[in-house]
């Protein structure tokens, strides 16, 4: 019994920190409206996002290491309840009818990660992380609290996703949507995996081990003397 405890407890220390699971996209289907660079940093091969009740973690990977060419960017827009398709609102061509957000995550190749948030009136506001990008190879990482992302009518479990790459021709600057290079598949209907906070791991360990003691208490009381 003493080992399958121990088993149990060694299966929930692996999962606390999980090699992410992810929404995965073929290669070389770059957008046929895409006007800049073919290189393989822009073309999306697989996408994450998860949420332990505090922290999304945003995960991009692509087709080759990422360069850090003028104007790269990757973008995750994000629906909290009052997504518009904003992609097609404010340039042309139109290329995502579907993927509706109130909010977007850029994350540039030199670790920089700003947080975008757009009422429904007003102006925009921005929160900046300057290594708030994590690269490694092909992959960006970051992580945003969910203070910075409150809801505008979804719970956060239900919040949708989308991703896509970005060459600027002004890097500063978004122009026509001839820039968009790739999304991911599904983007604008893509929940985020609820993954349990490490507290929580902790009281489900100490539940286990609490559940052995009082085994082996009972066992101990049941053997004649």
């Amino acid at each position: 019994m003493r080992f399958l405890y121990a088993l149990a407890a060694g299966a929930l220390l692996a999962s606390a920190a999980p090699a992410f699971a992810s929404v995965n996209d073929p290669a070389g289907d770059l957008l046929s409206t895409y006007t800049g660079p073919t290189i393989g940093d822009v073309d999306i091969r697989s996408g994450d996002v998860t949420f332990d009740g505090t922290n999304f973690v945003f995960t991009a990977t692509m087709g080759s290491a990422i360069s850090g060419i003028p104007g790269e960017l990757y973008a995750w827009g994000i629906n909290r309840g009052t997504g518009a398709p904003r992609i097609d609102l404010l340039r042309d061509p139109d290329i995502a009818p579907n993927i509706l957000f109130d909010a977007v995550i850029v994350m540039l190749p030199n670790g920089t990660l700003t947080v975008v948030n757009i009422p429904t009136a007003g102006a925009p506001t921005f929160t900046n992380f300057l290594t708030g990008t994590t690269v490694s190879g092909d992959t960006l990482t970051g992580s945003v609290p969910l203070s910075l992302l409150a809801s505008t009518g979804f719970a956060p479990e239900d919040y949708t996703f989308g991703l896509w790459s970005r060459v600027r021709v002004s890097p500063g600057v978004d122009g026509t949507n001839n820039e968009i290079a790739d999304f991911l598949a599904a983007s604008g209907t893509l929940n985020a995996r609820v993954v349990p906070e490490p507290a929580t791991w902790l009281m489900m360990l100490l539940g286990f081990g609490l559940s052995g003691a009082a085994f082996r208490r009972r066992k101990a009381a049941a053997l004649p003397c």
